[in-house]
């Protein structure tokens, strides 16, 4: 899965990530993680990208109501809501303690998001 990343925490908004942490994880153990750098996003870009290194969730803080269809249409989980250090959320995923403040689709041009 993936973790959009801003600094070390989560990023506020997918859209505004430099980057993602993408993590393999088996049995609740991390098996191998890395950095991916996102070049500039384009509508569409990003899910594309992540779909090609086989994500199946991400985990971010906000999304447009567009990205996330993207990502629907490949068939990977958005996670929103999602905030704090990026090492304590993946570690909340990885043991099923994961608290996600619910839905956070931004609508184009909100501030915050």
């Amino acid at each position: 899965f993936g973790i959009a990343v801003e600094g070390k925490t989560v990023s506020a908004h997918f859209g505004k990530c430099p980057e993602f942490l993408i993590a393999n994880i088996k049995g609740g153990k991390l098996i191998q993680s890395e950095t991916l750098l996102i070049p500039k996003h384009s509508p569409g870009s990003v899910p594309e990208l992540l779909h090609s290194k086989k994500i199946q969730r991400i985990l971010c803080g906000g999304m447009g109501t567009t990205a996330a269809a993207f990502f629907h249409t490949y068939g990977i989980q958005v996670i929103t809501g999602v905030t704090g250090d990026v090492n304590q959320a993946l570690n909340a995923f990885m043991n099923g303690t994961l608290l996600a403040n619910g839905p956070s689709f931004c609508t184009p041009g909100s501030k915050g998001c």
